[in-house]
């Protein structure tokens, strides 16, 4: 079974705005503020991870940024993202503060975490945090087809680029998919693991014995083979060298086709199940 890191250089994706993103990024949700974020960053980035997704909402943007000082990589040479945080007001201030956290003068992507109070109302400071030189990129997140065109068509200087969902064979949103593509917008997936529920499901376990593959790297290369940036989460060094080996193999048609049909959303255009927010 192959384990080991990244056999050559991360894909990118070119978004609509002319910028790249790189297909694998390393997530911290639910990672703690301190050493072990700080860790697993630096093991991401000493792995070949040269893409690294936080969020005002993690509360952990100070460890990502002293990782990337302590990684002795250059600043162009990381893409960085954080989430704007609905339950503020102002996405300019907040960037602003991020900046401040992570100890860098911008990031490569911003996005509207989720839809919290209508997706339209924060679109006018996003593209202003983009104006201000403070985010390269800016996008959405858990932003249904629906409110997707509905923040498009408020757009008055740049649309969005990116809209980072949870999508995996088994939350495979078709509807949505085909949606951003046919606008423009590109799907990033988050999740994609089901938080480590999807591992241990037989037809992604009958795939990956044949492959030679660990059922992980199967439902990222799932995703990449797509061409859609996926961000897998460990705090465990050998898992994360074992996440990037991606990009030296293939899943055959009829082994992307049995992953399809464990779609349990119906290919829906929608982008969660249902709000976690008030």
């Amino acid at each position: 079974m192959t384990s080991g890191g990244m056999t050559s250089e991360v894909p990118t994706r070119k978004l609509a705005d002319g910028n790249e993103i790189p297909l694998l990024g390393f997530g911290v949700w639910q990672v703690p503020d301190g050493t072990e974020c700080a860790a697993a960053v630096r093991a991401a980035l000493e792995a070949g991870y040269r893409h690294i997704d936080t969020a005002q909402a993690y509360g952990n943007e100070e460890s990502v940024g002293r990782a990337l000082r302590e990684s002795g990589i250059a600043r162009e040479q990381i893409f960085v993202t954080t989430k704007f945080y609905p339950g503020k007001k102002d996405p300019v201030a907040e960037i602003e503060a991020s900046l401040r956290r992570l100890g860098i003068d911008y990031v490569d992507l911003y996005i509207i975490h989720w839809p919290q109070g209508g997706p339209t109302w924060a679109w006018p400071g996003m593209e202003r945090a983009r104006e201000l030189e403070h985010a390269r990129s800016i996008g959405v997140s858990n932003f249904s087809l629906s409110e997707l065109e509905q923040t498009l068509a408020v757009s008055t200087s740049t649309p969005p680029v990116i809209n980072q969902v949870q999508f995996s064979p088994f939350e495979f949103r078709q509807g949505l998919l085909e949606g951003c593509e046919r606008l423009g917008v590109s799907l990033e997936s988050y999740s994609s693991l089901g938080t480590g529920r999807h591992l241990d499901d037989p037809t992604v376990e009958t795939i990956a014995k044949a492959s030679g593959r660990t059922p992980a790297q199967v439902l990222l290369r799932w995703c990449a083979q797509r061409e859609i940036p996926v961000l897998p989460k460990s705090t465990h060094k050998e898992r994360i060298i074992e996440n990037s080996a991606l990009f030296d193999f293939a899943l055959s048609d009829s082994d992307m086709a049995k992953l399809d049909d464990l779609d349990t959303t119906g290919r829906t255009s929608a982008a969660r199940e249902g709000k976690w927010w008030s």
